[in-house]
């Protein structure tokens, strides 16, 4: 499980990256200050999570039966994917993709609560 949430992290920071360049390059001046900041909400989003399921596919490598800490980074790639992509498909495609965004927002939340939780029910000092 640690890697493929290490896998995970490389191809959401790369495609963070790439889209925060295109955002701030190719966009600027396409849509407006409302939609480009929009846009931008999902970048940052995005890579902020990918640096939480780099924290946690570490340490799963020192928990590796640790379910709070799978689900925990499971639930962080599924908010990615429906915060910020649902962003992302609003600003460039015109989609109102609904409750799709906050669903994605209650998934960072959940995955943020069990990483607590897995943190609350360490044995081992995380050193």
């Amino acid at each position: 499980m640690a890697r493929l949430l290490l896998l995970l992290a490389s191809f959401s920071g790369f495609t963070g990256v790439a889209l925060g360049a295109f955002g701030a390059h190719a966009l600027r001046g396409q849509l407006s200050e409302r939609m480009l900041a929009v846009f931008q909400t999902g970048v940052q989003y995005q890579l902020w999570h990918t640096a939480a399921l780099i924290g946690v596919a570490l340490l799963l490598l020192r928990q590796p039966h640790s379910l709070l800490l799978k689900l925990s980074g499971g639930l962080f790639a599924l908010g990615t994917v429906l915060f910020s992509g649902s962003l992302y498909l609003m600003t460039l495609a015109g989609w109102r993709v609904g409750m799709i965004t906050p669903m994605g927002g209650v998934c960072f939340l959940a995955g943020w609560l069990l990483f607590g939780m897995a943190a609350w029910a360490c044995q081992r000092p995380v050193n």
